[in-house]
């Protein structure tokens, strides 16, 4: 199970705000969750995807190619990937980690 961190930045240049934008990639998130296939969570900053790897990665081809879709004519997309193999672990199982040691 990986965690993947991302942001997908659309430059238009019609606009600053980008909300629109990760409104719509939201929407394909939660379809791929109600598919099974990965859990997310909005940040103000970024969002949070956690999943098989494999499947991770064509997410996030399909959320980068969504502004494209709506029009915009360059998207720059960060990622940072947590892949830990020894233990299977969520996004939720290292809150409460850091969680135990402020009690």
């Amino acid at each position: 199970m990986a965690i993947v961190d991302v942001v997908v930045i659309p430059l238009d240049e019609k606009s600053v705000s980008v909300s629109k934008y990760i409104a719509d990639i939201q929407t394909i998130l939660k379809e791929k969750k109600e598919a099974g296939l990965i859990d997310y969570q909005l940040t103000p900053m970024s969002t949070l995807i956690e999943g098989e790897l494999s499947v991770l990665l064509e997410v996030i081809g399909e959320i980068h190619e969504a502004p494209f879709n709506k029009g915009v004519k360059r998207v720059c997309t960060n990622i940072r990937i947590d892949d830990r193999r020894d233990i299977s672990r969520k996004m939720a199982d290292k809150l409460d980690s850091v969680n135990k040691h402020l009690k």
